[in-house]
């Protein structure tokens, strides 16, 4: 069963080097049968408080995600992930049916 993600991520300072970082385990997502749906981020000079990045990831089923998490090129970038994200929410989420209205 495909599992959509959504994935919320704070910087510890600086939002280049965390998408940096993104931009690298993203990569690896493919590699796992799930796709990036959509990536966005948010414009400079904006309250600090929201997430600065956002991500909808679809991944095949909890066996890909797992198998993702636990990637040796995704963990052997743990300690860049220490030194540039201060802080990761996912949620699980489902599309919302286009209105009809």
């Amino acid at each position: 069963m495909t599992i959509m993600l959504c994935v919320l991520l704070w910087p510890t300072g600086d939002a280049d080097a965390l998408s940096r970082y993104e931009d690298e385990v993203l990569a690896l997502v493919p590699v796992h049968g799930g796709r990036v749906v959509q990536r966005v981020r948010a414009l400079p000079g904006q309250d600090p408080t929201p997430p600065c990045e956002v991500q909808v990831i679809e991944m095949p089923d909890d066996a890909a995600l797992a198998e993702y998490m636990a990637d040796p090129a995704r963990v052997a970038l743990a300690e860049v992930r220490d030194r540039v994200v201060a802080r990761t929410e996912i949620v699980r989420v489902a599309p919302v049916p286009a209105s009809t209205a």
